[in-house]
């Protein structure tokens, strides 16, 4: 019974979100609320997760807003489409590749207004250009990525506010995996897509940037509300969830969410998207000052926050399940 009341408590904390007071009926839901500026009324913004299960999701709103299916796309990539119900406008967030987009776009009648992507990987843009073509939708990226985002025709740079159908979207460069990545904050909605820099117990490699740059990133990111939910890009929760518990095996809140990610990858569920409240209370990355795992990982009392991150990083490279 320990156990079971453990794992309920950490899928409370988890997936039950802060503007409902209806029960969570299913994991992964939201209720996400975006506002439109000063214009009275609500608008409704549709994402769905292009999962590499096939899975029923539940509704997930914004007011009649549902999120109710998921496509394949690569092995294990997250893409997301994004529909304002007022104006029509479409948009999808890191393709990796066209067409799971294009027939969950046929499926539900919809065109492809904006392509936004995190940054240059092919995995995240290789959808672009077939996607541009079909539909003559607008390439969103980093302006740093300028030369590295295929089909690029908006280039955003880090404080940018740029509107989504008069939803205002914060741009917010988040370097480290890149030196060009950027994540897309929808405050109205306190949702973030945060592709490789963060992602649900773990960070995306260093592979152009160093431990300090992905320190400053990932500290903008938990900068913002503890109710924030959090879309990466690809689902490494259940892998991530081992080496966070070899490091820091006495976290309670850690073993019971540990515990409910298992139950959702056995039930091939996704785990995203995730909160920030979870992550700042999980995730070894945003927790390289803590004793135990220092201890765990022989990173010394007196190494900087970016110093330990980068041993973090470098251990999580090594570990083997």
């Amino acid at each position: 019974m320990q156990a079971i009341s453990k794992v309920s408590s950490a899928a409370s904390f988890f997936r039950c979100s802060r503007l409902t007071s209806q029960p969570c009926l299913r994991p992964c839901v939201r209720q996400l609320h975006l506002r439109k500026g000063l214009v009275s009324g609500l608008c409704v913004v549709l994402v769905y997760p292009f999962a590499f299960q096939d899975s029923a999701l539940s509704p997930m709103s914004l007011p009649h807003c549902k999120l109710n299916w998921s496509v394949p796309c690569l092995a294990d990539n997250y893409a997301y489409i994004l529909h304002d119900e007022d104006t029509g406008t479409v948009g999808v967030v890191d393709p990796s590749e066209a067409v799971p987009v294009m027939d969950a776009l046929q499926k539900h009648s919809r065109n492809l207004t904006y392509i936004l992507n995190t940054h240059h990987h092919h995995d995240h843009t290789g959808g672009n250009l077939e996607l541009k073509d079909r539909y003559g939708a607008k390439v969103i990226g980093s302006a740093v990525d300028r030369g590295r985002i295929p089909g690029i025709d908006i280039a955003l740079k880090d404080g940018d506010k740029w509107i989504f159908a008069g939803h205002e979207v914060h741009v917010m460069e988040t370097p480290g995996h890149t030196k060009g990545h950027i994540s897309f904050y929808f405050p109205g909605a306190r949702a973030i897509f945060t592709g490789d820099t963060l992602f649900s117990l773990s960070c995306g490699k260093l592979f152009e940037g160093t431990p300090e740059q992905m320190l400053a990133s990932l500290q903008k990111i938990i900068a913002l509300p503890d109710d924030t939910s959090i879309y990466c890009g690809h689902e490494y929760t259940l892998s991530n969830s081992k080496f966070a518990l070899s490091i820091e095996p006495t976290n309670e809140v850690l073993q019971s969410y540990a515990a409910y990610v298992a139950e959702l990858r056995d039930k091939k569920l996704p785990t995203i998207p995730t909160t920030m409240k979870m992550e700042k209370a999980c995730n070894p990355f945003l927790r390289a000052w803590n004793t135990d795992i220092r201890r765990a990982l022989g990173i010394p009392e007196t190494a900087d926050e970016a110093e330990a991150l980068g041993i973090i990083r470098r251990a999580k490279d090594n570990f083997k399940a």
